[in-house]
């Protein structure tokens, strides 16, 4: 009758030794997990980068998002994250969990693709900016009148394309996704001519000699 009952002792003073080092490796990886966290958000303060975050709407776009940390804060968190999920891993593989181990270790890879992802737009979101600007001071320049709205559309045309870069970072940017936007792309640019050709001839006419005036 008491066999049962020294077996299950035995198979749990088998699995302490192992429960006790993951739970070693969980305290270690939260501290360290909270240390990557302060180190990277002020490694990019101190790189300027919430400049560049601010700039090319990335806060802007968080915050009515209803996210009340700006993109700087966001990156810590997700460094943080993934220590904590490199910690989780060692510490189920420890106790033999594979099934949990694989689960935990897909959301580890998926972490870095999306800090890359962020990166990406923020980046691309400042360079959009940038040419918007450039275009709208070159053209006002020469005296073009329709200068802002020629940056806003290579605004524009520039943060599509990044979104689709950080798209297919993260693994969301298969081939229907780019398929799709070509289609899309393709049909506006068909509209846009036959409504040009077709209904605005005189318009067309107008914006030309604004643009390139004839000279008399």
């Amino acid at each position: 009758m008491l066999e049962p009952v020294r077996v299950f002792l035995a198979e749990i003073g088998a699995g302490l030794p192992r429960l006790l080092i993951a739970v070693l490796v969980l305290v270690a990886g939260w501290i360290v997990a909270r240390l990557v966290r302060f180190a990277v958000e002020r490694a990019l303060r101190a790189l300027s980068f919430p400049v560049l975050a601010g700039r090319s709407g990335m806060d802007d776009f968080l915050r009515n998002g209803g996210v009340r940390t700006d993109t700087t804060g966001l990156l810590a968190r997700l460094a943080y994250w993934a220590v904590i999920l490199a910690a989780l891993v060692i510490a189920f593989n420890s106790l033999g969990l594979t099934y949990i181990t694989d689960l935990v270790g897909r959301l580890l890879v998926f972490v870095p693709k999306v800090i890359a992802a962020i990166l990406i737009l923020a980046v691309g979101g400042y360079f959009a900016r940038f040419v918007e600007n450039a275009l709208l001071g070159a053209g006002k320049g020469i005296g073009l009148q329709d200068a802002e709205l020629l940056g806003r559309i290579a605004r524009y045309a520039i943060l599509v394309f990044v979104v689709l870069i950080a798209l297919d970072q993260v693994g969301l940017g298969g081939d229907l996704v780019r398929q799709s936007f070509l289609i899309v792309l393709g049909g506006v640019v068909l509209a846009l001519a036959l409504a040009f050709g077709l209904g605005g001839k005189d318009w067309a006419a107008d914006l030309i000699e604004r643009w390139w005036p004839r000279k008399k």
